[in-house]
């Protein structure tokens, strides 16, 4: 279940981008991400007030408010402004290749911060990936 999963993930973070670069046409990119974050948003809230999945917030720790803020702060505010940026630039193409190769970062800060194993398949696989980033330069 999980691959298939990783998969659709995969396929919709694939043609994403394509609308993006499409959208980013007519507007700049800190409106084009405010519009899909609150698109978003508004989408997570009705199918989290739909499915019946109560949100108990009193239950949630500081510490998971910090971690969340944290990586929303570096993956959807700054992360992603930076890509809305590079797509209104560049080639899409190009621009999504540089950035499919975030999981070299995770790689080696899990291996630092959550003492994740470097295993000899995941630096091949690395290796591989930065080997196509310079290829398609």
């Amino acid at each position: 279940m999980v691959f298939f999963l990783a998969i659709f993930g995969m396929v919709c973070w694939g043609i994403a981008p394509i609308f993006a670069k499409l959208a980013l046409k007519n507007v700049n990119s800190v409106t084009g991400l405010t519009i899909r974050t609150l698109f978003a948003a508004c989408m997570i809230i009705l199918w989290t007030l739909f499915s019946g999945n109560s949100i108990n917030f009193k239950a949630i720790t500081l510490n998971t408010w910090v971690f969340i803020g944290i990586e929303a702060l570096l993956a959807t505010l700054v992360g992603d402004l930076a890509y809305y940026a590079a797509i209104k630039r560049g080639e899409v193409s190009l621009v999504t290749i540089i950035m499919s190769s975030s999981p070299l970062v995770t790689i080696m800060f899990a291996a630092i911060f959550l003492n994740e194993p470097i295993t000899l398949l995941r630096v091949i696989g690395a290796v591989l990936v930065i080997l196509g980033i310079a290829l398609s330069l």
